[in-house]
């Protein structure tokens, strides 16, 4: 991987992380056009998602604060009340990361999705149309809106962030879109979403960076045919990841408030269509 393409590969991971869009999945399609083999680009990996949650936590530091402030009370207030939810949402993805990861990674590589369905990229395609249906739903629904999140209500939440790990299902459009269906107020649901991710981000990394540290046979191989990655390419994908994460945050967040998702549900519906057609009428690219 050379500097420009981990330069378009940040940006694309940062904007997409927070977009309703799928940054999985445009990922996906990026290494897919590029000819990177995500198994080769463990580090990459985990410099990116590392600058996307500094992201999250520069743009929303003074709720992180709160929460901290009155979880060291230790009384049962609003912040602690909140703090319960987060952790009651990560339930599901914690189960899906220790039961089902090697399976998630399969599905990630293209050189099997290839071997499975003959396009690399339908999987991609097919949650990318899930994902504008779902904003649609959420779009044209007009449910009561609650001021608070409940327990149960994070929990519903957690579990269709657990089902976005799947490339091309959006876990910001899937947790907004899932609290906006079930009456949540849409003030309060982008804030929720991103702050739930912390923790799950920061584990995949973790979990990436256990990978780089004690690899096993297949991982070694993959590595070594693969070219390496320099250090300026790293930085320069997490500057791009962080900047590009910023802005795509804070612009979300007053996205939601208006609640013009219908715009991202249109872009998920062209995009899903070019990831299942491309590779069929244009075979040389993918």
């Amino acid at each position: 991987m050379d500097w420009l393409q981990a330069l378009i590969l940040g940006f694309v991971q940062g904007l997409t992380e927070y977009l309703p869009v799928s940054s999985s999945g445009h990922l996906t399609i990026g290494s897919a056009l590029f000819g990177i083999d995500g198994e080769a680009n463990l580090t990459f990996n985990v410099v990116v998602h590392c600058a996307t949650v500094l992201a999250t936590i520069v743009i929303l530091w003074k709720e992180i604060i709160w929460i901290f402030q009155d979880l060291f009370k230790f009384k049962w207030n609003e912040g602690t009340k909140y703090a319960f939810n987060i952790v009651i949402s990560m339930i599901p993805i914690l189960i899906v990361g220790f039961c089902f990861k090697d399976y998630v990674e399969a599905i990630f590589n293209v050189e099997k999705s290839q071997e499975w369905f003959g396009n690399p990229l339908l999987i991609v395609g097919c949650c990318l149309l899930l994902t504008s249906l779902l904003l649609a739903f959420s779009y044209f629904a007009k449910p009561r809106q609650r001021e608070k999140i409940s327990p149960l209500h994070a929990f519903i939440i957690g579990i269709a962030q657990a089902c976005a790990v799947l490339p091309g299902l959006s876990r910001s459009g899937s947790t907004i879109a899932t609290g906006l269906l079930l009456g949540n107020k849409k003030e309060s649901l982008a804030q929720f979403s991103f702050i739930m991710v912390i923790v799950p981000i920061l584990g995949e990394a973790l979990l990436d960076a256990k990978d780089l540290l004690f690899p096993d046979a297949e991982v070694v191989a993959a590595a070594a045919e693969a070219s390496t990655i320099s250090v300026g390419a790293l930085i320069v994908g997490f500057l791009a990841a962080f900047i590009s994460g910023c802005l795509a945050c804070k612009w979300m967040l007053n996205i939601v408030k208006k609640g013009k998702l219908i715009w991202f549900a249109i872009y998920c519906a062209i995009v899903a269509l070019v990831a299942i057609v491309l590779p069929y009428i244009a075979p040389g690219i993918i």
